[in-house]
C-alpha cells in the first residue's frame, strides 16, 4: 500500500510539473534577431575612409579617390585585435557622409575602384568579411543616408541610388548582423560639383518603411540601428554613458533618424509599444577617424572599463570605435589600451561566488521557476514569482562569510521587461545592509559597491509591471578595493 501511495505521489508531482503552463509575455518582447544582438554586448566600430588621409571628420565629398591608399591595410589585424579584446563583431563605415565607398560599387565612381590601393582592385568589405569569418566575428555595415558627393542627393532619384548600394552590401558580403543608419542628414557639400547646401525633410525624404523592407527581405537576421530603430536605438550621447533607468521599450512611430530625440533616448519609454533597446557608440579617441595628433589621447584601459560599466552595465550594448590609421592598421596605442582593458575586464569578473549556491524566494510560480534557477549559470532558465505578485524577493546563501563588491542581474527578457524598482542587501553584522538600489534591469545590469563581507545576499523586487522573472544573479569580488 505504501509503495502505491509513493508511486501516485510521484506521478502527481510529474504531472504538476509537466502540466504547468508556460508564462505569458508581458508587453513588447524582443525578436530573435534582437535576442542575438543583446547577447553580443561588445563589438567594434571601424571608421575608415578618405577622411583618414585628409584629417577631416566629415569629408565634403570632393576628395579625389586617389587619396585613399593605405600602405599596409590588413583587415585580419583588425579582426584579430577585436577577437583578442573580447569583442564579438565589427561594424564598418562602408560609406560615410563623403560618399566614398569602401567597396567597388557599380553605382558610383567615388569608390576604391578608382583609388591607387591595390591598383583599383581592392575591396575593404570583402577583406573584412573574410577576416571576420576567420576570427569568428560577426560583421555589420554603416551606410550613411547623407551623401555629399552625389549629384542627385535631395532628389527622388537619390533613393534609388541609396537602395541599390544597400542591396549591394546586403547581397555580396554574407550574413550581416547590424545595419547602421546615421542621423546626419543634409547640409553643404560637393554634390557632383554644385558645391551648395541641400536640405531635406528627414521625417519623410528617405521613405524609411520601404528601405527597412529591403533589409528585412535580404538580411532577416540583421538588426537596424538609428535614433528610432526600428530594432536598436541610439543612447542619445557619444560619451559612452547609458542611463541608469533604461527601458528597452520605445514609442518609435513618430521618431526618425536625425530627429530631436536625444533627451528621451537614454531612458526609452516605460510603456513603449516596441522593443527597441539602446546601443552606446563611443570612440577610443577624441575623434571618430584616425588623426596623428590624437595618438597620445587614446582612452586608457581604466577609462574603457568605466565606459563598460556605464554601457553594458546599464542594459546597453557597447559599440567601441577603433579607427585604423593611414597604414590601414589599428595603431599600436589603441591596441595596447584595448588589451589592457581586456585584462582589467577579466580580472574584474574572474571571481564569481554565487554559482551553484542555494537560493530561496518568498514565492515562485512553481518548481520549474524556482529561485535555484538564478544561480545555475544558465541564462535560459529563470525564477519567476507567481502571477499575482509584482513584489518578491530572493535570497542567496553563500555558505560562509564572503567578500563581494559587484552584482550582475539579468531579467528573462523573452517575457518582456517588467522590473521597475529593486534593492540589494547584504547580511552583515547581524542585520541586512542595503548595498544597491535601482530601477530597471532588462538584459543585464552590473553594479559596483564597496567591499562587504557577507554570508547572504537578498534581492528585493519592490515594483514590477507583472510578475518578475530573473534569469541570472552573479556576485563578484573585483580586485583593488
Amino acid at each position: 500500500m505504501r509503495s502505491l501511495v509513493s508511486l501516485l505521489a510521484g506521478l502527481l508531482a510529474i504531472y504538476s510539473c509537466t502540466s504547468q503552463k508556460t508564462p505569458e509575455p508581458f508587453g513588447p518582447v524582443p525578436a530573435g534577431r534582437q535576442l542575438a544582438w543583446h547577447d553580443m554586448e561588445y563589438y567594434m566600430f571601424v571608421h575608415f575612409t578618405v577622411n583618414t588621409f585628409t584629417g577631416k571628420e566629415w569629408g565634403y565629398g570632393d576628395e579625389s579617390p586617389e587619396v585613399f591608399n593605405p600602405s599596409q591595410a590588413d583587415c585580419r589585424q583588425w579582426a584579430r585585435v577585436a577577437r583578442d579584446a573580447g569583442m564579438k563583431g565589427i561594424i564598418i563605415t562602408a560609406k560615410h557622409h563623403d560618399g566614398f565607398c569602401l567597396w567597388p560599387s557599380q553605382y558610383t565612381e567615388h569608390s576604391v575602384k578608382n583609388s591607387p590601393w591595390k591598383d583599383g582592385k581592392g575591396d575593404v568589405l570583402l577583406d573584412l568579411r573574410q577576416a571576420c569569418d576567420e576570427y569568428g566575428l560577426k560583421m555589420g555595415v554603416y551606410l550613411s543616408p547623407w551623401d555629399r558627393n552625389s549629384a542627385v542627393y535631395a532628389t527622388p532619384e537619390y533613393l534609388n541610388y541609396y537602395r541599390n548600394q544597400l542591396r549591394e552590401l546586403l547581397t555580396k558580403y554574407g550574413e550581416i548582423f547590424e545595419v547602421w543608419f546615421d542621423g546626419a542628414n543634409g547640409g553643404n557639400g560637393y554634390y557632383g560639383g554644385a558645391r551648395e547646401t541641400r536640405r531635406i525633410d528627414n521625417r519623410t525624404y528617405y521613405d524609411w518603411p520601404n528601405t527597412i523592407e529591403i533589409v528585412r527581405e535580404l538580411q532577416p537576421g540583421a538588426v537596424m540601428f538609428s535614433d528610432a530603430g526600428p530594432d536598436v536605438r541610439w543612447v542619445g550621447n557619444e560619451r559612452g554613458i547609458g542611463s541608469l533607468t533604461n527601458w528597452c521599450l520605445l514609442n518609435r512611430d513618430e521618431m526618425y533618424p536625425g530627429g530631436p530625440f536625444a533627451k528621451i533616448l537614454g531612458e526609452g519609454h516605460e510603456n513603449g509599444s516596441y522593443w527597441v533597446p539602446a546601443e552606446v557608440d563611443v570612440s577610443i579617441r577624441p575623434g571618430w577617424f584616425w588623426h596623428e595628433k590624437e595618438d597620445s589621447l587614446v582612452k586608457t584601459p581604466q577609462e574603457l572599463l568605466e565606459i563598460y560599466y556605464n554601457s553594458v552595465g546599464r542594459n546597453c550594448n557597447l559599440l567601441l570605435n577603433v579607427p585604423p590609421d593611414k597604414r590601414g592598421l589599428i595603431h599600436e596605442n589603441d591596441v595596447a589600451s584595448l588589451m589592457g582593458f581586456k585584462k582589467l575586464l577579466d580580472e574584474e569578473f574572474r571571481t564569481e561566488v554565487a554559482k551553484g549556491k542555494k537560493a530561496v524566494s518568498d514565492n515562485s510560480l512553481g518548481r520549474k521557476y524556482s529561485a535555484s534557477m538564478v544561480t545555475d549559470g544558465d541564462p535560459g532558465t529563470f525564477w519567476m514569482a507567481d502571477g499575482k505578485s509584482s513584489e518578491a524577493s530572493l535570497t542567496i546563501d553563500l555558505g560562509s562569510e564572503t567578500e563581494i563588491n559587484r552584482i550582475l542581474i539579468q531579467e528573462y527578457i523573452k517575457l518582456g521587461q517588467r522590473i521597475q524598482r529593486f534593492r540589494v542587501s547584504a547580511y552583515a553584522g547581524g542585520e541586512w545592509k542595503p548595498v544597491v538600489e535601482g530601477t530597471t534591469i532588462g538584459h543585464k545590469i552590473i553594479r559596483k559597491f564597496p567591499v562587504i563581507k557577507t554570508s547572504r545576499i537578498k534581492v528585493e523586487i519592490n515594483q514590477a509591471k507583472a510578475a518578475p522573472a530573473v534569469s541570472e544573479i552573479q556576485l563578484f569580488r573585483a580586485p583593488g578595493e
